[in-house]
């Protein structure tokens, strides 16, 4: 997924698979997620859409702390709403340690979103 800009340029945002449509707005985690890194102590964090009833999808975030840091959830959510609209900001932070990867060392979305949905009779 990407837009072109005034000079035609082509600028790719996220991979469409990975987009979130919450309440009828497509929302990028890539675009979270860049400004999540930023923070000090955090190592890496993962945005996905988990079913919601009122908007279809809402969006959740994990973040994997450096090795022996803290990172406050709320901190992480005051950061955002400094950076970005407030429908993108995650309603649930959540910190975990250990996030699973592929032999790639990207995180494993899919292993991650899986269980939200199992229950759902569809898979986003």
């Amino acid at each position: 997924m990407g837009y072109l800009d005034a000079d035609g340029y082509l600028y790719l945002s996220d991979r469409k698979r990975d987009m979130v449509i919450s309440g009828g707005v497509n929302i990028y985690p890539a675009e979270i997620e860049a400004v999540t890194i930023g923070l000090e102590g955090v190592k890496d964090c993962a945005v996905f859409g988990i079913p919601d009833a009122e908007f279809g999808e809402a969006l959740l975030m994990l973040v994997e702390p450096q090795e022996g840091r803290d990172v406050d959830p709320e901190a992480v959510r005051r950061h955002l709403a400094q950076h970005l609209a407030g429908y993108k900001v995650p309603r649930r932070i959540e910190i975990r340690h250990g996030l699973p990867r592929e032999d790639s060392g990207k995180i494993f979305k899919r292993r991650l979103r899986e269980p939200y949905w199992a229950a759902e009779g569809r898979r986003i």
